[in-house]
């Protein structure tokens, strides 16, 4: 047996000096607060020393030693981290589990299809094959074992939309074709500098482009023509407009013109050209642009991705593309099947493949995934399904005596599921290795070997041992916040709760698997729309319900004034009281001033935006810094006290306080940099002091704290009011936006959205926002949901936390099962009725949740 994993005097971040031992070869939870210290402990010291271990064991140095005096018996460590998945729309759930190259192979041995001479069906297994080598390529042929025709086989990769061979001609196997969309692009109505070009109004730099668009225009002796609606362009005005310089319309107009090649000198790209180089080049990354494009099933292969020969080839009497929508559940049954109905050539041609399949879908199966189809793009997966599937992957490598670290596996996952992942954690330790989770479920701790609750409190208040044991144990420790909760009875609402001001309804919602739905909304309530996962309830909220909303810009600032601004809302002057599409009907909108979706994408992937400048607290710092006597004695601005801009941050790092190292195939690693020794800013800048706080000293500085250092400004006392409410006043103000779990990030948008509401009635559309808060920090953010509420506004959530379904209004349960078996509504009412009256998954979850003392 393993040595225990021993830790003395750890201090890395809010940590206390504390001493802790960490049993080896056992499922471990650690619990507490948001804030508390458990990524901390579990990532930032643990996870990083193994690795840094690991690496030098290798002869390679530059990760930072954690600040600890002692850790001692660890181990290789792998981290399953709540990071989005491959962001690229190539990237499915079938090629990330490997499940699609398997199925490939199956293809490649049995498939069946038509022999082009005498159209006979031709099984491969039946078939006399040979290779030729023609221009440095082996390829592969069969004959007719009807005619004898020799005819190119269909290998493996003539199965893969990602090969030359495979891929339809038409969407070089992407499954759709994309347009501009000029209508969301131009307002044709407007002139360029009345914001005829919406995408330059978004990212701010509408006058550098009008000011090109003008050069441009002179290079090639057309009129310019300033203040003028779009709509009055003549048609070589236009041209240059949409495709810029260098395109075929441009080369027609003026075929003997050179094309310029600064933009000072008229290089233009043109708005329809810039808008598909940035969508070619950013993929899935670039999903806030997808509002300024058409897209359609590619008219060759009808959005199956394959060639004609590959798409139409069939085993068992299905075809590839038909199997990849299947949901995995129903795949594993159609590959028993196979296994069960052919012949003995077959399986020798095929056995090795069909049993990968089955272990692997299996695996998949085990993490609560059963509804997903391979087809399945990964960048349209949550938080919590793409670890669930990193998880798969982990039970698949079969190694023993690793460290693996989880942090919050359950995200998503609905409650009945939740055994399964158990399971799934503790086959991972009884192959030998550690698991150490970071979990607030309940069920979790209930069959961890051991707990460690953290805290007593979040940021500075937090950094202790305050519990250690099994739950039972910590329901005994009165210094545990964790187990003093669980003695709490839980309550459902008062009966007859109801704040209803009026509704609005969706109808005939046909979008993925929603069967024609048809649910109508309370306005002025808390509702909570539930069901097991892949029941459908994105599909319904943000899908259809916000399906008008108009998208954020992806454009990343150097200024920090406006470096953050992600502007979330949709305003409703342009919604008419019936909103109509192939989706269904979407009706009694025009009652709400805006509507807010806040879903739990990234903020961004800049290292330079961060909690203070996305708030726009650092606004208000900067201010207050340049307005002391100190700094206007040695020429100081606010600006000067920006670490995005020349001046006064330190010019070697570019004001982060950190140079990136290159890790070769290795995460790369941050040391401090040498010159400013991670302060960011230079000397006079360092020297000015606020209440002898330094601007560096600000940044590391909880926004619990700021208001007692800067308490005359009433914005810095707003924001850190309601980051409290929110339970994230534990964030230091310089905490870069790309190191927040997902619940955190939309928790933050939540703050932006209630800092710059315009008008008392907003819909506000939230993705499971609970993600990540321990049961207290629950509680708190029922109280702040329930204000906005009762200020008028409506509040939708897509959740599976028990603790806010009993706390809500009104409950939508959607299923009755995942996938092409969900779609429906199982219940609408109240929770108490749904306790009383329903039978469904979730009625019988959150009843065994409310027996719980």
């Amino acid at each position: 047996m393993s040595k225990d994993i021993i830790i003395k005097g750890a201090r890395e971040g809010n940590l206390q000096n504390i001493d802790l031992v960490i049993p080896r070869d056992k499922l471990v939870v650690l619990t507490g607060l948001s804030g508390s210290g458990k990524t901390t402990l579990a990532i930032d010291l643990l996870f990083q020393e193994c690795q840094r271990r690991y690496l030098e064991a290798l002869g390679l140095v530059g990760i930072k030693k954690p600040d600890v005096d002692v850790i001692q018996n660890i181990a290789p460590a792998v981290m399953i981290s709540q990071t989005t998945a491959n962001r690229n729309p190539r990237s499915t759930v079938g090629t990330v589990t490997g499940i699609y190259t398997d199925l490939r192979m199956v293809f490649e041995k049995l498939h069946v299809r038509n022999c082009p001479a005498c159209g006979a069906s031709v099984s491969a297994a039946e078939c006399k094959e040979e290779v030729e080598k023609s221009d440095d390529e082996f390829i592969g042929y069969m004959y007719c074992s009807h005619c004898s025709h020799r005819m190119v086989k269909l290998t493996s990769g003539w199965f893969s939309f990602n090969t030359r061979n495979g891929a339809c001609p038409e969407c070089q196997g992407i499954g759709q074709t994309l347009t501009v969309n000029p209508q969301t692009v131009v307002n044709q109505s407007l002139s360029l500098e009345a914001g005829a070009v919406s995408l330059w109004e978004i990212t701010r730099n509408a006058q550098y482009m009008i000011t090109s668009y003008y050069a441009a225009l002179e290079h090639y002796r057309i009129p310019v023509a300033p203040n003028r609606p779009v709509v009055e362009f003549t048609d070589s005005q236009k041209a240059m407009l949409f495709y810029g310089v260098n395109s075929d319309q441009m080369h027609q107009l003026f075929p003997n013109a050179s094309v310029p090649k600064t933009v000072v000198g008229g290089k233009f790209e043109g708005i329809y050209t810039a808008l598909m180089r940035r969508i070619s080049e950013r993929g899935g990354e670039a999903k806030h642009l997808e509002r300024y494009f058409i897209y359609a099933n590619c008219p060759v292969c009808q959005g199956e991705r394959l060639t004609a020969d590959s798409r139409a080839a069939t085993v068992a009497g299905r075809r590839l593309p038909e199997l990849s929508e299947l949901a995995l559940d129903d795949l594993l049954v159609w590959v028993d099947n196979v296994e069960k109905t052919i012949s003995q050539r077959e399986s020798a041609l095929s056995i090795d493949y069909l049993n990968d399949l089955k272990t692997k879908i299996s695996r998949v199966i085990n993490v609560g995934l059963e509804y997903l189809a391979l087809d399945r793009q990964t960048l349209t997966l949550s938080g919590g399904e793409s670890q669930r599937l990193k998880l798969a992957a982990v039970l698949d490598s079969q190694l023993s005596g690793i460290i693996y670290i989880f942090d919050e596996p359950t995200i998503s996952l609905h409650p009945k599921d939740t055994h399964t992942l158990v399971e799934s954690l503790k086959q991972l330790r009884d192959d030998g290795n550690s698991v150490i989770v970071i979990e607030h479920d309940i069920d979790v701790m209930l069959q961890a070997d051991q707990i460690i609750d953290i805290g007593p409190g979040s940021g500075k208040h937090g950094g202790q041992i305050i519990g250690q044991g099994s739950l039972a144990d910590l329901m005994k420790q009165p210094s545990s916040i964790t187990g003093q909760y669980l003695l709490q009875e839980q309550q459902l609402p008062v009966a007859g709760k109801c704040r209803a001001s009026g509704s609005f309804k969706v109808s005939g919602a046909n979008l993925h698997n929603l069967k024609n739905l048809t649910v109508e909304f309370s306005s002025g309530l808390l509702t909570a729309v539930t069901g097991v996962s892949g029941s459908g309830k994105t599909s319904l909220v943000f899908d259809v319900l916000g399906t008008r909303y108009a998208d954020d810009s992806d454009t990343e600032f150097d200024d920090e004034d406006k470096e953050d601004e992600q502007d979330q809302k949709q305003s409703t002057d342009s919604l008419t009281t019936e909103t109509t599409s192939s989706l269904g009907t979407v009706s009694g909108l025009s009652q709400f001033d805006s509507i807010v979706r806040i879903k739990q994408t990234p903020l961004t992937r800049m290292k330079r935006s961060n909690v203070a400048t996305y708030t726009d607290v650092w606004i208000e710092v900067r201010k207050s810094f340049a307005s002391l006597p100190a700094a206007k004695e040695i020429g100081l601005t606010a600006r000067h006290f920006s670490f995005n801009t020349t001046g006064g941050r330190c010019e070697n790092c570019g004001g982060l306080g950190v140079i990136e190292s290159h890790m070769l195939f290795f995460p790369s690693a941050e040391v401090v940099c040498p010159v400013c020794d991670g302060l960011r800013f230079n000397q006079d800048v360092l020297s000015v002091s606020y209440q002898g706080h330094s601007i560096n000293a600000i940044l590391k500085m909880p926004f619990e704290e700021l208001p007692s250092i800067i308490a005359e400004n009433s914005r810095i006392k707003r924001v850190c009011d309601l980051l409290s409410d929110v339970g994230l006043d534990y964030l230091e103000l310089g905490q870069t936006l790309n190191t927040l779990s997902g619940g955190e990030a939309q928790r933050l948008k939540l703050v932006k959205e209630l800092l710059t509401a315009k008008g008392s009635k907003t819909l506000y559309l939230m993705d499971e926002p609970t993600t990540g808060l321990h049961p207290i920090d629950v509680e708190r953010f029922i109280r702040l949901l329930n204000q906005i509420v009762d200020a008028g506004s409506t509040v939708i959530v897509i959740e599976h936390n028990l603790q806010l379904l009993a706390a809500a209004d009104w409950v939508i349960d959607l299923g009755p099962e995942g996938g092409l078996r969900g779609g429906e509504t199982v219940f609408t009412g109240t929770p108490q009725a749904m306790v009383e009256n329903s039978s469904s998954y979730t009625a019988n979850e959150l009843r065994r949740f409310l027996s719980r003392v």
